[in-house]
């Protein structure tokens, strides 16, 4: 059985791209500039704006409004003097404060010092332990031997088993160590013949001309600290020694509700409403980092390039 073709087959006309701007394709710049634009202020600007307005209305608003608002009425800071007043809000800040500040200088010192010595090709153990560094990268070790190695050592519900078990980035030390092995060898030999020691060459020349990296590497470590919940969940039992990040994820994603107990309210005042002091716990835990991040943020394209071309 023969199918017939027709003669002339038809031909469709391309359908028209449709554009929001006159005149403009959807490809152009001011239609990409349009579609960005309109994310940013759908997926950012008004999601954020809606949480820090709603930390700022008053109570009256926010059950009037059902829940979040886009723009308080009666600006209010009840919601900050509850949380910041004593109780477990302000103790998990103070938490989260210690343990970013502390775990990120024992984890710079330590990734340092490492990623130096590995980049120096003669030094002692210098094969085995680049070896066992990038076989950690490849094979995490599991919850259950985490757990019970930080047992062992009598660190559970300890802020110790906040730093220890995540102080040595394997990335971070590779990508120290390949900027450290493109400085000038024949800088770190001058200095050498002098007389200086491999801790004055360190401390000395190496680091100073590896500012940028350095302080993107520690800007890392301590997005890591701050941001980190999940070591808190395993190891911490105490609720007065929880970080910020593990009250955020119990009251904020889970849902559960603040009592009292656990906020600082005059006598005969109201509770604040629970979607305003959610709000107030989501900016607190974010304020820290968006302080830090514009001091760093000229570091980070040269830091985290220049380490990583070669090496």
């Amino acid at each position: 059985m023969t199918t017939l073709s027709p003669a002339h087959p038809v031909r469709r006309r391309p359908r028209k791209a449709y554009s929001a701007i006159p005149g403009e394709t959807p490809g152009s710049l001011p239609w990409r500039a349009l579609k960005s634009l309109i994310l940013l202020v759908c997926v950012v600007v008004l999601p954020f704006l809606a949480i820090v307005a709603t930390s700022l209305a008053d109570a009256d608003q926010v059950n009037k409004a059902g829940g979040y608002v886009l723009w308080p009425d009666d600006v209010t800071f009840s919601s900050y003097r509850a949380l910041l007043s004593g109780g477990l809000v302000s103790k998990a800040m103070l938490v989260s404060i210690g343990v970013t500040v502390v775990g990120t200088a024992l984890s710079l010192v330590s990734s340092i010092m490492l990623a130096y010595g590995l980049s120096r090709p003669g030094s002692f153990g210098h094969k085995p332990v680049l070896m066992l560094l990038l076989m950690s990268m490849l094979f995490a070790p599991g919850i259950i031997p985490s757990y019970l190695m930080v047992k062992q050592l009598h660190l559970v519900n300890s802020y110790w088993s906040l730093i220890l078990p995540t102080m040595i980035n394997a990335f971070n030390v590779i990508v120290l160590r390949s900027f450290f092995m493109n400085l000038p060898k024949e800088l770190l030999d001058a200095v050498r013949i002098d007389g200086a020691s491999e801790l004055k060459i360190l401390t000395k020349i190496v680091l100073p001309l590896s500012k940028a990296s350095v302080a993107v590497i520690g800007l890392f470590y301590a997005v890591t600290y701050w941001n980190a919940f999940f070591n808190a969940l395993l190891y911490i039992n105490d609720a007065a020694k929880w970080p910020m990040q593990l009250v955020l994820r119990t009251y904020v994603v889970n849902n559960a509700t603040l009592s009292g107990g656990q906020v600082d309210v005059a006598a005969g005042a109201p509770l604040p409403p629970t979607q305003s002091l959610q709000a107030a716990i989501l900016v607190l835990s974010i304020v820290p980092i968006v302080i830090v991040y514009p001091f760093l943020q000229r570091h980070m394209n040269k830091g985290v390039m220049v380490g990583a071309v070669k090496g």
